[in-house]
């Protein structure tokens, strides 16, 4: 298993460092695991000049998986927007054609509490989004900014191509297969013609999956009804710009976006991992960042691209053993648990493990 590192910008060397760490354990239990560590985002422009450097992009199209911390800050805002750090993380996804990002959202009992909503609503809420990466708004040409009639405008392209559905919209119905067979595609179509088509090509790609029941909903309406009632979703299917948007809302109904993996894959199944969260540079090297999303997206990685599915359950029990026992990092913590720093969380992991 070769599996590319980079740790990125604020929190993510110290939460990479915990899941390293995993990885490690996991290869003295007999996993062949090669590791290589490399730059992106602000810590690559810093030493490069470049958000993803060739050296990098060579690093990751040899391995068989990613694992990546997080990306940004604020000392880089005022670089040219080619230079920023998130162009590093928009390039990698483009370069390696990582073009369906899954991003669960979990709520463990432990931590029903953390909810912002009541335990009721959000008690056993887990919801899988499928968004696709690669395409939409933040990828369509022509884009900028320019001047019309003595005034700036600025302008983006939201396209879509009927491919571009297709191959999202199996990898969807596919996952929905492997859970209670319900797929919510969401759209904008009594708008925006783009979602039309992406609506239209969604039911087409239905008659390939009888055995799953697939229903549509606009965007707008989905925002509501994750927060009214978010377990009437199993699978939720959409574009890059509803995708970015919803599955932070959905992050937030398990208490915490410091919980939440993600896994962003190929057609091959080669994937980029990484937590849902930001760089957080306000906290970075406090050891006080959730190391737990980092940790799970190693699970993910076993499960999705080397199909290890022993080695994901070990690393998720690990956790939920760790949440039972009452530890917790600050942003999880209530009243009468144990707040740990990121390498006490760490440590807890693998003496779980």
């Amino acid at each position: 298993m070769k599996i590319a590192v980079l740790p990125g910008d604020g929190i993510g060397p110290e939460i990479v460092a915990q899941a390293v760490r995993v990885l490690d354990a996991l290869k003295s239990d007999g996993l062949e695991i090669n590791i290589e560590h490399g730059l992106i985002g602000g810590c690559a422009v810093d030493a490069t000049g470049e958000p993803y450097p060739d050296a990098t992009h060579q690093l990751a199209s040899q391995a068989d998986a990613i694992l990546l911390g997080a990306v940004g800050g604020p000392k880089y805002d005022a670089l040219p927007r080619e230079k920023r750090p998130e162009k590093g993380l928009l390039a990698i996804r483009k370069a390696l054609n990582l073009f369906a990002n899954l991003r669960p959202a979990i709520l463990y009992p432990e931590l029903a509490e953390a909810s912002s909503l009541k335990p009721e609503v959000v008690s056993d809420l887990d919801i899988m989004i499928v968004r696709e990466l690669t395409g939409d708004i933040y990828f369509g040409e022509p884009r900028g900014i320019e001047m019309r009639d003595g005034q700036r405008v600025g302008y983006n392209t939201m396209i879509y191509s009927e491919s571009e559905i297709q191959r999202i919209a199996h990898v969807a119905f596919q996952a929905a297969q492997k859970r209670n067979r319900l797929l919510c595609s969401v759209d904008k179509m009594n708008v925006l013609e783009c979602t039309q088509l992406w609506r239209d090509v969604v039911d087409e790609v239905s008659k390939s999956y009888p055995d799953v029941k697939l229903s549509h909903m606009l965007v707008d309406n989905a925002a509501m009804q994750l927060v009214r009632n978010p377990k009437q979703f199993d699978v939720i299917v959409t574009g890059n710009m509803f995708g970015d948007i919803l599955s932070d809302e959905a992050s937030m109904l398990t208490g915490s976006i410091g919980m939440l993996p993600s896994a962003s894959l190929d057609s091959n199944n080669k994937g980029l991992y990484e937590p849902i969260h930001g760089s957080a540079p306000d906290i970075a090297g406090r050891d006080v960042a959730n190391p737990l999303a980092t940790i799970l997206s190693v699970a993910m990685m076993m499960r999705y691209t080397f199909n290890q599915d022993e080695a994901a359950q070990r690393v998720e029990n690990a956790v939920r053993k760790v949440l039972t026992q009452g530890l917790r990092t600050q942003d999880i913590a209530s009243e009468s648990m144990q707040i740990l720093g990121t390498k006490a969380m760490g440590d807890a992991v693998l003496s779980s493990l």
